[in-house]
């Protein structure tokens, strides 16, 4: 490379070099962030579990919010979700206060509000109840003075529980793969963010567009990622998560990325996405 060449990111931006986040000198209230996309298998409850890591390593006090009845965030921080008090409890009111739900996990400043397939239950349960779009809300309006940021992993798709996501959240993160077929479902994403906005809750952003399973050796990949890039400009993370066997293994492990396999490119790019959110100035 010449001597005064920039060198780009996988966005076509310069690569910058993000410092490590300040120390917080208090904790709370907490930006609460609904990583969303309808469409399965596109690094979701992955980034959730690594970016909540993340931004823990770094002081922050992070509470994940397992909103998938398959319970995948809950299972890969290796935490039980049967016989104890989950997510689907408060929605219910059948448990009242959040914290007798949330569960530590092994990370420090990392906790978690567990779910299971009880939760695929809810949207029966709640379809005739006052206000039904905003009962997380309700429930995590408890406890968000003790965090710094709330990250809730939605399930794949677009029904009751996803607005109620949507409804609580202070912004919309969205993991999105590099392939044709995770770019045609998020028009009809922001479609349902603009909604929910609309009739819901005003103060919604879309916090960004995180890129995931990239590879740049493919040129399906960068021209997908080119293509995000066109469409939706800044709001792409300059950070982008490339593909590896050990993001599935950590997660079989019920470990984070960053415990599991600290020197994988896949963990300080987790950690960058971390840097980069306090940089943005989404989160603390």
């Amino acid at each position: 490379m010449a001597k005064n060449q920039v060198e780009l990111g996988p966005t076509g931006r310069p690569e910058r070099i993000i410092p490590a986040p300040p120390k917080l000198d208090r904790h709370g209230p907490a930006r609460i962030i609904a990583m969303c996309n309808q469409k399965g298998g596109v690094g979701k409850t992955t980034s959730t579990i690594n970016l909540a890591a993340a931004l823990a390593r770094y002081g922050r006090r992070v509470l994940a919010v397992d909103f998938d009845p398959q319970g995948a965030l809950s299972a890969g921080l290796g935490v039980p979700a049967h016989d104890v008090p989950t997510i689907y409890d408060l929605m219910l009111g059948k448990v009242k206060d959040p914290r007798e739900a949330i569960q530590r996990t092994d990370t420090k400043d990392l906790d978690l509000i567990p779910a299971n397939i009880d939760l695929s239950a809810a949207e029966v349960h709640l379809v005739t109840e006052v206000a039904r779009e905003q009962i997380l809300a309700g429930v995590l309006r408890k406890v968000a003075g003790e965090y710094d940021v709330i990250l809730i992993d939605c399930q794949p798709s677009l029904g009751l529980l996803t607005v109620n996501a949507l409804t609580a959240s202070h912004g919309v993160l969205i993991p999105l793969a590099c392939e044709y077929f995770a770019l045609r479902g998020v028009a009809l994403l922001v479609e349902t963010v603009d909604k929910v906005r609309d009739r819901l809750n005003p103060a919604l952003e879309l916090d960004g567009i995180l890129a995931t399973m990239y590879d740049s050796r493919t040129l399906h990949a960068r021209e997908v990622l080119e293509r995000v890039v066109d469409t939706f400009g800044d709001k792409v993370f300059d950070t982008v998560i490339g593909r590896t066997v050990k993001l599935p293994d950590a997660q079989i492990a019920a470990k984070p990325i960053l415990d599991y396999a600290p020197s994988n490119a896949a963990s300080e790019a987790y950690l960058k996405l971390a840097r980069e959110l306090v940089q943005r100035g989404i989160v603390a």
